[in-house]
């Protein structure tokens, strides 16, 4: 026999029975254990653009939008797979500097041997994925720290992308073809970004309608119908109003699409298949996951090959929107940022904690900042400076909420 949920007559007594000072302590309970989650991201993503639509009206143009809807998907797949790698308490600090290298890797083969696209962008993926498993062999068989790891790394990819490049310093590829049109294509039809608003739309209150059934059958707290509308309507608009912005410029770009159906992907992945709740124990207690039998070793080898493929693949895209690969490449820039986006999106550095669209959420809060300094005309400097700030509130708030709570001094006296 099932317990039901309480009710609204129950909260109300447990109100009176513990009083609002009882009830505010419950709500900080919850806080250390689950975090601020994205709202600290969201709460930072409306007042940047509220700040740089009042300085320059152009802001929050279709077109503007659009370019930066393109703008945070090389960088958002890197943060993407740096979740994986915070989700089990560790760091990857090569993926700006591997997805340098293998972005030359792609540009050499089909460049300068003739390889066709596909088989380039293959390989160069194949090339990260390597590069992560042999990050990931290193710090788990041989117990090494994966912050010393993965700097060492940093410096080897980085030359190796100058020792790929060779002397020509700089590789221009097809401008019409398969990599740059990921970052150009468009699809003109408002059909396209509507159907996708529709689809996401209806996905989340399925999905959120099935989970609720099982709560409710299994004697869980649950939300009601009322709570999914509520919610699902606020999706709903959103992204009905994303795709009517997008579709008053070039329409839904294919770089966004790709990058929303990887992110849905490994979000699938980490919440509703055993490998995502593996990487979820592991990252709140490896020992403990280790003891109850579950493949510590291979998951946790497998996170910086997800690390490796994603840096991979959004250094292509990086390239795309340039049709180049260079040995200048601002790879310390792209990990600053590709971290700041996973942990400012609401993923703890202290690992057990995050989603990868923090990913999304975080990025897209770093680029609105670039976008923004750009429409100024102010330096970068000014952007890495800002991006700093909004990193270490981000790091300070995540510190906080697994501070332990203090014992009070009457209840330790011997």
């Amino acid at each position: 026999m099932t317990t039901p949920p309480p009710t609204l007559i129950d909260r109300l007594r447990t109100l009176r029975e513990q009083g609002v000072r009882g009830c505010l302590g419950t709500r900080r309970n919850r806080l250390f254990t689950d975090g601020l989650g994205p709202v600290p991201a969201t709460i930072i993503l409306i007042l940047v653009w509220t700040v740089f639509q009042i300085l320059d009206p152009s802001f929050l143009s279709p077109r503007n939008l659009s370019n930066l809807s393109v703008d945070i998907v090389g960088m958002g797949l890197i943060a993407t797979g740096l979740v994986f790698v915070l989700l089990i308490g560790e760091i990857d600090l090569s993926v700006g500097a591997l997805s340098g290298f293998t972005a030359a890797v792609f540009a050499v083969l089909n460049v300068h041997h003739g390889m066709p696209e596909g088989l380039a962008v293959l390989l160069s993926v194949a090339a990260g994925c390597v590069a992560g498993a042999v990050h990931g062999v290193i710090i788990v068989k041989l117990g090494v720290a994966s912050f010393a790891v993965t700097l060492a790394a940093a410096l080897g990819w980085s030359g190796m992308l100058s020792i790929v490049l060779g002397g020509n310093g700089t590789v221009f590829f097809d401008d019409e073809g398969f990599v740059a049109t990921l970052t150009r294509h468009h699809f003109g039809h408002p059909a396209a970004a509507y159907g996708l608003a529709a689809l996401v739309t209806g996905v989340y209150f399925l999905t959120a309608r099935r989970r609720s059934r099982y709560h409710r059958a299994s004697g869980a707290a649950f939300s009601s119908i009322g709570v999914i509308a509520t919610r699902t309507a606020a999706l709903g608009l959103i992204a009905f109003a994303g795709a009517a912005v997008l579709n008053h410029y070039r329409g839904l770009p294919l770089a966004l699409l790709l990058f929303l159906l990887i992110v849905a992907g490994l979000d699938y992945g980490l919440r509703r298949t055993s490998y995502g709740r593996t990487v979820y124990a592991q990252g709140g207690n490896a020992e403990a996951a280790r003891r109850a039998g579950l493949h510590v070793v291979p998951v946790r080898i497998s996170v910086f090959v997800i690390s490796g493929a994603m840096a991979a693949l959004g250094g292509l895209f990086l390239a795309s929107r340039t049709s180049t690969v260079g040995a200048g490449s601002p790879t310390l820039v792209l990990l600053v940022n590709a971290v700041a986006a996973a942990v400012i999106g609401g993923t703890s550095l202290f690992g057990g904690r995050g989603r990868t669209w923090s990913a999304l959420l975080g990025i897209l809060v770093i680029q609105s900042v670039a976008s923004g300094m750009a429409l100024l005309g102010l330096r970068g400097a000014i952007q890495i400076t800002i991006t700093a700030g909004i990193l270490v509130i981000a790091v300070i708030t995540d510190s906080l909420s697994h501070r332990p709570r203090l014992v009070p001094r009457a209840d330790v006296r011997a």
